[in-house]
């Protein structure tokens, strides 16, 4: 399976950013630093949006 962004996943998974947001218990704007490539998520922060965006974590894309 190819590599996918937080982004793509999120959108995927039928999530706005506020309401991805609110269910990884962060601000809506460190998300969208998350997904900009402004700032890079923990490891912990990345197995809790595969887990909530439903992919394996492998698969995602954190580069630009």
């Amino acid at each position: 399976m190819p590599k996918i962004t937080i982004k793509a996943a999120r959108v995927n998974a039928g999530l706005t950013q506020r309401q991805a947001a609110k269910k990884l218990g962060i601000a809506y704007q460190t998300l969208s630093n998350y997904e900009s490539g402004a700032s890079v998520p923990r490891v912990d922060m990345i197995e809790k949006m595969a887990k909530t965006y439903r992919i394996d974590k492998r698969y995602i894309f954190l580069g630009r």
